[in-house]
Formats: C-alpha cells, sequence, structure tokens
C-alpha cells in the first residue's frame, strides 16, 4: 500500500514539474516585441519595407520612421537626414505601438499609457549613427536611396535603415543601421555596418538637456532628468543610456548638447541602448536605472 501511494505521489509531483516547466517555456517562447510601418496616407496597411530616393519621408511616413518595441520601451529611427533614434517611453509593460502610433491621446497617457517623452532636436538622440571624416560630424546625407524595413521574428523584432550613396571623404559609402529588441530584455541592440571596401569612422552617442544628471564613465553613458518635450501631457524624469565597448573608440566629445563616441576606423560597430522613468516603480530613480544596467555583459572585454 505504502509503495502504491508513493507511486501515486511520485507521478502527480512529475506532472506538476512537467505543468510548471511546460508554462515556463511557453511563456519564454511568446514573442513580447512588435514593428511597425506605415504611411500617413494609408495608416491601415501596415508594410514591411520603404524606400525614398531623397531619402526623406520624415512627414510621410507613420512616426516620422520605422520603429520597434519591446515591453518597456519603443524605438524609431527618423528617416530623414538625422537618421537619429528617438524612445517611447512606458508607464507599464506591454506592447502599446500598434494603437498608441506613438502618439496616444492625453486620457490614454493618463490612464496609465506611455508617452513621447524624449527630445531628440538635432542631435544623435539616443544610439544614433552617424560618420566622421577626421574633423567633423558627417550626416548620412545626401542620399542616393534610402530604405527601411521591420521583421518580427520568433523571440525578437529588428528595423533597419539602409543609406545609399552617402558622400564620405573622396568617396560614396552605404551605411546600414540596425536596431533589434529581445522578448524579456529591456536592452536593445544597436548596429552599424559600414557596406564598403575601406573603413569608415562612425559616430554614435547620446544626447541630454539643461538639468539633466549625467553619468558619463568608461563604458557608459547616462542620463536622468526632464527632456522639453511637447507632445506629451506632462513632463516626468526619464533614463536613457548608452553601453559601449571602448577599446572601439578613439574620441570621446561633449559638444553642449549630446556627448558623441568617434570610433576607430572600421566596418562594424555595436553598442546597446536602454531607457526607464519615474513611473517604472522598480526603476523610478537615476540610482535604481544605473544599477540595471549590465555593462559587462555588452562589452567585449567581459
Amino acid at each position: 500500500m505504502k509503495t502504491m501511494f508513493k507511486g501515486v505521489l511520485i507521478k502527480k509531483n512529475l506532472l506538476l514539474i512537467l505543468l510548471i516547466l511546460g508554462s515556463f517555456f511557453s511563456s519564454q517562447a511568446q514573442n513580447e516585441t512588435d514593428i511597425s510601418l506605415f504611411m500617413r496616407a494609408d495608416s491601415t496597411t501596415y508594410l514591411n519595407e520603404v524606400n525614398s530616393e531623397s531619402g526623406d519621408l520624415y512627414s510621410s511616413i507613420g512616426h516620422h520612421g520605422p520603429a520597434v518595441e519591446n515591453d518597456w520601451m519603443a524605438i524609431r529611427i527618423y528617416f530623414n537626414h538625422k537618421a537619429a533614434i528617438d524612445v517611447y517611453n512606458k508607464s507599464k509593460p506591454g506592447l502599446e505601438l500598434r494603437q498608441a502610433r506613438w502618439y496616444p491621446t492625453v486620457e490614454q497617457q493618463k490612464t496609465g499609457w506611455g508617452a513621447d517623452y524624449y527630445k531628440v532636436s538635432a542631435t544623435v538622440g539616443l544610439g544614433g549613427v552617424r560618420l566622421w571624416d577626421g574633423t567633423k560630424v558627417v550626416f548620412l546625407n545626401p542620399v542616393t536611396n534610402r530604405k527601411a524595413r521591420v521583421v518580427k521574428e520568433k523571440t525578437s523584432s529588428y528595423m533597419e535603415m539602409l543609406s545609399e550613396g552617402v558622400p564620405y571623404k573622396d568617396r560614396t559609402v552605404d551605411i546600414l543601421m540596425r536596431v533589434t529588441v529581445y522578448s524579456g530584455i529591456r536592452e536593445a541592440k544597436v548596429e552599424a555596418f559600414a557596406l564598403t571596401d575601406l573603413p569608415v569612422q562612425f559616430v554614435t552617442g547620446i544626447n541630454y538637456h539643461k538639468g539633466e544628471e549625467v553619468q558619463n564613465n568608461n563604458g557608459l553613458i547616462a542620463t536622468w532628468g526632464i527632456h522639453p518635450e511637447d507632445v506629451a501631457a506632462e513632463l516626468i524624469n526619464i533614463g536613457a543610456a548608452i553601453i559601449y565597448e571602448p577599446s572601439d573608440y578613439v574620441d570621446k566629445q561633449d559638444d553642449g548638447t549630446q556627448i558623441l563616441l568617434i570610433s576607430k576606423p572600421g566596418k562594424q560597430l555595436t553598442t546597446w541602448i536602454s531607457s526607464a522613468n519615474e513611473r517604472e516603480n522598480e526603476l523610478n530613480t537615476m540610482k535604481k536605472f544605473l544599477h540595471s544596467l549590465n555593462i559587462k555583459k555588452y562589452t567585449k572585454k567581459n
């Protein structure tokens, strides 16, 4: 009798373990990321890719460029000469981009939706990519063509922007930017590729505004404070950070609006970006935000 009882108990325990594991792997398999790309003239039709010989669809494309999101933030690349990266911060985890279209109503924001708190202006924003010609920053403009595409995969989503025919030094180059968001990971990966035989020097970095707290460390630049945004229902403190491998760069410059990282000559560059805001209970201060960033995880030397 005892043996039979033990056998039943073992079977029940095994069944319980299998159910728990099944639930765990099922939740892990869910893709908590999304993509968004559409033209304002036909906002009901989502696209996989767009292109423009002028290189400027800023006014005619939805949310001014391709966008991706994870649970904690949405990210867009401006489809114009800036090629800057902008952030949409959320008050609670979840996917909002397809419904909010980057600009939720005041009523939605007051009931817990996120908003466009980040202000890019003329800067690289958060991890945007440009070039360095030895003396100054070179925008990815003019172009012979600019293309954007978005892709949703099993546990991640990414967007790409290809700027073709960019004048650089004594030649033209094609530069590809890719931003990837992952399920279960707050940080987003930013990659730049020079599709050319000769190396280039990339420029990336992070912007900041008057009154913001700035942490400018080796391998990490982070900001916390108010952005002078004019489309959100209210202003709140937001945090932003770029994590980089110091050995990839030859210089760091602060022009008063952004801290720029100038790379060594090469054909590829990778950084990681993250953002948070004061409405998130677990990351509502600069100290908490900094503590959440795993610099070692995203640098080559570690």
